[in-house]
């Protein structure tokens, strides 16, 4: 491995790469030259071995810290991947069922034309519910037992399996819930106790308080807070699913506050670092050291299609297996088997079974682009072009 020290402007970018993989590292270092970086992380794995963990800029800009080796950083929806390797766990098991009513495992959910909602249907965001009905508020989402007992009561925005739209935030708790009932932990319990320990990977679903000084300040984008229900109306769905429950959760300065970051949300406010994410996707598609998250039947069951067109809720083409995002909707440049989850704002990280690749890349500057976005692409391409040539 090199060591790595690249000066920038702003900071620095710091870490090691394999042979052959500097140039990953000089394409993470042009985001912050070219695309307004301001802190962020990437890691590379290729079967067992990290081949890049890099880092640089600033954790927290307003005081000029520098993102250091241990900085962990809000991934949004890339919690959806670990969460949905949870579930696959509980699958591969024989603990859960995924063709079963969820109203099997939470008898209290099976009403009001939820009754044949099955766990496939939540995983492949078909199940009629990305929209939270009821009024909340954030004390009450945060603690669990009041959000999904709305979830449970309320009816479905839309024939369950008739079409596919996000489930933004109600695929945790949903998924969630089933992990409560099944096994009697949390989410965040079982994930720390059945995945985070095991690989030692830095992640978490309701961060720990000891740890809050590691992460770093999240930068929202210009008018991110409002501007869906700008765009489309603060009654549409999008903007229901999007900024709910309750217009709750606009992505802004609150996504900073320790009480949000602690709660449990397991769609939507995992924290970690890059390495962490890129191990936990090489353990899903190879043995590291001694440790792999699903067997190959179960993992080839996970990554199965089971909806792919344009979404419901966000409208572009999303495409979907049991709770991974896939190919072609996953990550521009990557290979056409690779399963995983975006983050809002910019994080990705996800697997590719045909190269054995795990990658992930996390940052605390918000950015949205329709055409996907220029620091995630560079750094995907660049790490498939090091390994056809490595």
């Amino acid at each position: 491995m090199k060591t790595i020290d690249i000066q920038l402007e702003q900071g620095r970018v710091a870490g090691r790469v394999a042979n052959g993989f500097e140039p990953v590292a000089e394409a993470f270092a042009d985001n912050f030259r070219l695309h307004g970086e301001v802190g962020a992380a990437c890691a590379l794995y290729r079967g067992d071995r990290v081949v890049v963990d890099i880092w640089g800029g600033f954790a927290h800009p307003a005081e000029r810290r520098a993102w250091e080796q241990d900085t962990i950083a809000l991934v949004f929806s890339a919690a959806k991947g670990p969460t949905a390797t949870c579930i696959n766990q509980l699958a591969e098991a024989n603990r859960l069922d995924v063709d079963l009513p969820v109203a099997h495992y939470w008898p209290e959910f099976g009403c009001n034309g939820k009754e044949g909602i099955t766990t496939r249907m939540v995983l492949s965001h078909q199940a009629g519910l990305a929209a939270v009905d009821g009024e909340l508020t954030l004390e009450q989402v945060l603690a669990w037992d009041p959000v999904v007992a709305a979830i449970a009561a309320q009816a479905p925005n839309w024939e369950p399996g008739s079409r596919h739209g996000y489930h933004a935030r109600s695929f945790g708790w949903i998924l969630g819930e089933l992990i409560r009932r099944i096994t009697g932990e949390s989410p965040g319990q079982y994930l720390d106790t059945h995945i985070a320990r095991p690989l030692g990977l830095r992640y978490w679903v309701g961060i720990p308080s000891e740890i809050l000084p590691a992460c770093a300040t999240l930068i929202p984008p210009p008018g991110g807070g409002d501007a869906v229900a700008k765009l489309l109306g603060a009654d549409s769905l999008t903007a229901r699913v999007m900024g709910g429950p309750s217009d709750l959760f606009g992505y802004n300065e609150m996504w900073n506050r320790p009480d949000v970051l602690q709660a449990e949300m397991p769609s939507s406010n995992g924290v970690g670092d890059a390495r962490s994410l890129a191990r936990l996707y090489a353990a899903l598609v190879g043995e590291v050291d001694g440790v792999r998250l699903l067997g190959p039947q179960q993992l080839a069951r996970a990554c199965e299609q089971q909806v792919r067109g344009p979404d419901a809720v966000i409208f572009h083409e999303t495409c979907f297996g049991l709770g991974y995002s896939l190919q072609p909707s996953l990550a521009p440049g990557a290979g056409p088997r690779c399963f995983g989850h975006p983050g809002a704002g910019g994080a990705l990280a996800f697997a590719d079974p045909d190269a054995k690749l795990g990658f992930a890349y996390v940052m605390n500057a918000m950015q949205f682009n329709l055409e996907g976005d220029p620091r995630s692409v560079a750094l995907v391409k660049t790490a498939y072009e090091c390994l056809a040539t490595a």
